[in-house]
């Protein structure tokens, strides 16, 4: 019998986070003014972030220290562990030797504290007393409510009304943490009244809670806005994923063949993938795959090109993969995952060939996180099922092949508040929807 779990010691989390941009062979485009369309400075950000994320954004340090308050909440959950799925493995009889790095130890249930807390701290410092912010399937929601909470920081949340209709509990969980929740689009904010204006019923979407919280922060002087993906200092943060998982693959003794990531604005996937990808800008063979549905599959269908960040227009430009900022996902579950866009890094890394994408439909995704239930025990949140989806897919090829690969994915979160969704799997009640197809249907 070998080892299943490779734990690391509090002592041995990273005390720095990897700043991928020390290291891209290629420019990242700067952001553009909504209205000017000239590159954003400083004081065009400041009425929404602190100064110490925005120097972090256009950061060019390899590494940047984790001031010890952080640290010490890092405590409450960090290190987190790296499993064998030698139980999947033999489910699969594959040759491939599987591995999974799980961030849903944490009273959250998914990777998103990780940079939850460090806003929090950055803004507490900078004296603000109140944060707004969106969610999708309310695993950002929650852990910015959690970490509000740790600094005594009013917390208002502006959730995706489907997400927020689909999963009553993360609401409260919000709530418990002592934030405000709000069912977006809502009639509190100009964008709000102009989406229902429009679309009485409209189910809400990202870029739409976005541009409410923008909106809100944007009308107080004791408000900032906090974003939970997307952004670089947000990637950042979640680096400290992919440096734990590094020291825990040298205890196994191994090195990925593929890292497989699910991805949708790209913080899980950046924070697990970025200290890899530094590898294999030194010349180290590893794929990196991005995994995405086929209902909202930004990196597969989208254009790389500058779009805005939100539906309302309130904020800047970005060169990404994208959507359309005034796209509305169907409402599929894995709320995390129905951004129209793509991190810049993310999407500058895709369209150099860097990485690779892949994206499924959701009820093969649910295929795939029952059958990693029933051999590993933990129940997986949608969106990183498919990441399970694609490592499974990649496991049968190696079988197919007779390749001994090593296969490492980014198990970014539990299923334990998503009962709903497996509660309409087990059902066969839930729908596949797919982009192309809508478009083909619109022309």
């Amino acid at each position: 019998m070998g080892t299943t779990k490779f734990l690391l010691s509090e002592k041995e989390i990273p005390t720095a986070w990897y700043n991928v941009l020390a290291d891209l062979p290629y420019p990242l485009e700067p952001y553009l003014h909504p209205v000017t369309r000239e590159p954003v400075g400083p004081k065009d950000l400041s009425p929404l972030f602190p100064m110490e994320l925005i120097k972090q954004e256009v950061s060019n340090e390899r590494w940047i220290e984790i001031p010890d308050e952080v640290l010490e909440i890092y405590k409450l959950y960090r290190p987190g562990p790296l499993f064998r799925a030698r139980r999947l493995e033999k489910v699969l009889d594959t040759p491939a030797k599987i591995y999974y790095k799980y961030e849903g130890g944490n009273a959250t249930g998914s990777h998103k504290p990780n940079t939850a807390i460090a806003q929090a701290y950055y803004n507490k410092q900078e004296g603000i007393k109140r944060l707004t912010t969106e969610t999708g399937a309310g695993q950002w929601g929650s852990a910015l409510a959690m970490a509000s909470s740790f600094f005594d920081i009013e917390c208002v949340v502006y959730m995706v009304k489907v997400s927020y209709d689909q999963k009553p509990y993360r609401r409260s969980l919000m709530e418990v943490y002592g934030a405000t929740v709000h069912a977006s689009p809502t009639t509190s904010t100009q964008a709000g009244r102009g989406i229902l204006k429009i679309d009485p019923d409209s189910p809400g979407s990202l870029g739409i809670a976005i541009s409410e919280a923008v909106e809100d922060a944007a009308m107080r002087d004791d408000t900032h806005y906090s974003l939970g993906s997307v952004l670089n200092h947000v990637l950042l943060h979640q680096t400290i994923v992919g440096l734990e998982t590094k020291k825990q693959m040298e205890m196994a003794g191994d090195y990925p063949d593929i890292m497989i990531g699910c991805c949708g604005g790209g913080s899980n996937f950046g924070g697990f993938s970025l200290p890899f990808i530094q590898d294999k800008f030194t010349g180290k063979d590893i794929r990196l795959v991005a995994v995405e549905p086929r209902a909202c599959p930004t990196l597969t269908e989208g254009e790389y090109r500058y779009d805005l960040c939100d539906a309302a227009g309130m904020t800047p430009f970005a060169k990404m993969y994208t959507l359309g900022h005034d796209f509305v996902p169907a409402g599929i579950h894995a709320g995390g995952l129905r951004y129209h866009g793509d991190s810049p890094i993310i999407s500058l890394l895709y369209d150099k060939g860097i990485i690779e994408a892949v994206a499924y439909h959701q009820t093969s995704v649910f295929d795939a996180a029952v059958q990693f239930a029933r051999a590993e025990g933990i129940i997986p949140a949608p969106e990183s099922a498919h990441a399970i989806r694609s490592a499974i897919d990649e496991a049968l090829k190696a079988k197919e092949a007779g390749k001994g690969e090593v296969i490492l994915f980014g198990l970014s979160g539990n299923g334990y508040f998503d009962m709903t969704a497996y509660d309409s799997y087990l059902k066969e009640k839930l729908t596949d929807y797919d982009f192309a197809l809508a478009c083909s249907d619109d022309k």
